[in-house]
């Protein structure tokens, strides 16, 4: 054999040794020793991700509207049993931007007529936004820019006692007392005054994101209106709202919600340009009867311009009702009757 030939299958014998050595194929072998399938074998290469579906927005009849959300079961916070730490700041057992409300009901509503007790003299300059009775005494949150004012009344000559001008531009809204304080709001500043109830000096301010309507107090918390469907429910020391409910009668939302009156576990409201005050659940939001005050401003009293119903206070001790209207001469305590 030649040399040349002797060293070509030198090398291809050992060729041959070197692939013995190696073993089988280590792509097809497990841990195990068993075969795996290629597809469960980490691949020397990064596969493509198979990029994540785009979100899509939702359709705008599933967006709730502002003033508008959908009616939605009974509150939670509003359901339950009194706060032990009622009125002093506790945070909510929930998140505060959550929205609930009641039902629509096929039920028609029971609707009450009035019996009118007394008549008062009342401000005919006045335009009432809130109404409230405290200590034998009515205090009224009115109305207009540059007429702006908080006053305390006495309810049976219906003299002005005391009076507070807000400053332009503000247009005053709603009244409540909480404690020794007097709370009023502005209609479009998204600004509210605390006073103090004795000297009606201002104690602070504080800021709302709505326009300012209506406002209560039920004892534990302030309700408030936005001329919307929506009643908000704010702590009385932060003003930080802690629930939310939306207010339904036999037909839908009920929108319009003007002047508030925490009336023997019910809110009564005035809905604006109506003679009706809506009877509501403050657990559910519920409208559980009205009250038509149709008639009530005779055409006789009508001796000047007057505007639309609006003004509710509640005189717990004596349980009586009063009501007036923006620019009426007259105030009425009335007993609310059924419908016969």
């Amino acid at each position: 054999m030649k040399a040349g030939s002797f060293w070509r299958v030198f090398l291809l014998l050992l060729l041959l040794a070197t692939a013995a050595a190696c073993g089988p194929d280590r792509t097809r072998l497990s841990v195990a020793g068993s075969a795996t399938p290629p597809s469960q074998l980490r691949s020397p290469l990064p596969t493509a991700v198979a990029p994540s579906p785009t979100p899509t927005a939702p359709p705008p009849s599933a967006i709730p509207k502002r003033g508008a959300p959908p009616c939605l079961p009974t509150c939670p916070l509003c359901s339950a049993p009194e706060r032990s730490g009622a009125g002093t700041g506790d945070p909510p057992s929930f998140s505060p931007d959550r929205r609930y409300g009641g039902q629509a009901t096929s039920t028609p509503l029971p609707v009450y007529s009035y019996r009118v007790i007394h008549t008062y003299r009342h401000d005919p300059t006045a335009f009432t936004e809130g109404l409230v009775f405290e200590g034998g005494a009515l205090y009224e949150g009115t109305g207009l820019r540059g007429r702006s004012t908080l006053r305390k009344v006495d309810l049976k000559s219906g003299k002005v006692l005391q009076l507070h001008a807000l400053p332009e531009p503000h247009f005053g809204e709603g009244i409540a007392l909480y404690d020794d304080q007097i709370v009023q709001l502005t209609w479009k500043s998204h600004l509210g005054f605390v006073y103090a109830r004795d000297s009606f000096e201002l104690l602070r301010t504080f800021p709302y994101l709505t326009e300012g309507w209506g406002i209560t107090y039920d004892g534990d918390r302030l309700i408030m209106s936005d001329g919307t469907s929506t009643l908000r429910f704010l702590d009385p020391q932060s003003f930080r709202e802690t629930c939310q409910i939306q207010v339904c009668d036999d037909q839908g939302p009920v929108s319009r919600l003007n002047e508030l009156e925490y009336v023997q576990g019910e809110i009564y409201a005035n809905v604006w340009q109506t003679d009706r005050i809506a009877r509501i659940d403050p657990r559910t939001g519920q409208v559980i009867g009205w009250i038509d005050l149709a008639g009530l401003l005779r055409p006789q009293d009508r001796t000047q311009p007057v505007d639309v119903l609006n003004g509710i206070a509640y005189d717990v001790g004596g349980h009586r009702l009063f009501v007036t209207g923006k620019l009426w001469p007259l105030l009425f305590e009335i007993e609310v009757l059924p419908r016969e």
